[in-house]
């Protein structure tokens, strides 16, 4: 069978795999209320799929089925949002009780949060992250809502970005973290650190932001499951040929960065991690000139 002329749908909020029950990084087939097969990037099974993950055969008749080629019919373009606007806006509407209610659930420092330039929209009954697209001119691109039940969502129209606090300062090292909530765990700490969109996204942006401030150093702070250490793998391997010291790939023994810090971690031993942890460096030979 050749799986690569099926329709390969993305899991969804709204859609989650059916083998792991999460809704990213999965793929399935057929009808989204019942799909036929899925690709899941966390549940093994005998039949790998290259990098996407593993099969899943969901009815035995799948095979058989004959596959349709999906047509999309799209109307016109929707007009630009403001997402700076908007972000403006909605850090303005989050009072200060509100900001120290979100910073004790989360485990970091209401000053963090500011920094980062969190928010409320009231009409989503949500916090706001804006995400931008370039930490030097603070463009916002999207913004990411999260519920105070920890459900989590963007606003529509969002592009994926960087999770960049406010005055991002110049120095020689970077930590690199996955979402707004690690990345407010490491600047409570005294870090300099963006935070990704996801453990795979935001790979240009990063390498552009790199590029950019000349880091001399970089550690990526990685989520534990294998999504997030296969996430931090990839982009130390593109990051590796910028960065003159090298590159390191920090594993926190808890979850992520923010249990890690929530478990009683301090500045000092996030650092002794860091020195633990192996250097990526790029290196070239030379070969004899016959």
């Amino acid at each position: 069978m050749n799986y690569a002329i099926v329709q390969w749908n993305r899991v969804s909020r709204r859609h989650c795999c059916p083998v792991c029950d999460h809704p990213d990084w999965c793929l399935f087939a057929g009808p989204a209320s019942s799909p036929d097969a899925a690709i899941c990037a966390r549940v093994e099974s005998h039949t790998r799929c290259g990098d996407a993950g593993w099969l899943h055969r969901l009815r035995d008749d799948w095979r058989d089925r004959p596959h349709k080629r999906r047509v999309d019919v799209r109307g016109p373009a929707e007009p630009a949002v403001d997402f700076g606007a908007m972000a403006a806006q909605w850090e303005e509407a989050l009072d200060t009780a509100r900001r120290r209610v979100l910073a004790a659930e989360l485990g970091v420092t209401a000053d963090s949060l500011s920094r980062l330039q969190v928010g409320w929209s009231e009409c989503h009954r949500s916090y706001t992250f804006p995400m931008r697209d370039r930490a030097e001119d603070g463009t916002a691109c999207g913004i990411r809502l999260r519920r105070p039940d920890g459900g989590k969502w963007a606003v529509r129209g969002s592009r994926n970005g960087l999770f960049v606090p406010r005055h991002f300062p110049v120095s020689e090292s970077l930590v690199i973290c996955e979402g707004a909530s690690d990345t407010a765990a490491m600047l409570m700490l005294g870090f300099n650190a963006v935070g990704r969109p996801s453990c795979s996204g935001g790979v240009g942006l990063i390498v552009d932001l790199v590029q950019y401030h000349h880091f001399l150093d970089v550690m990526i702070v990685a989520d534990r499951d294998a999504p997030g250490q296969r996430g931090a793998r990839y982009l130390a391997a593109r990051l590796v040929g910028y960065v003159p010291r090298g590159v390191r790939i920090v594993t926190p023994p808890t979850k992520d960065a923010r249990e890690w810090v929530r478990s009683g971690a301090t500045r000092t031993h996030i650092l002794d991690a860091i020195e633990a942890s192996p250097t990526l460096t790029l290196t070239y030979s030379r070969r004899a000139l016959a």
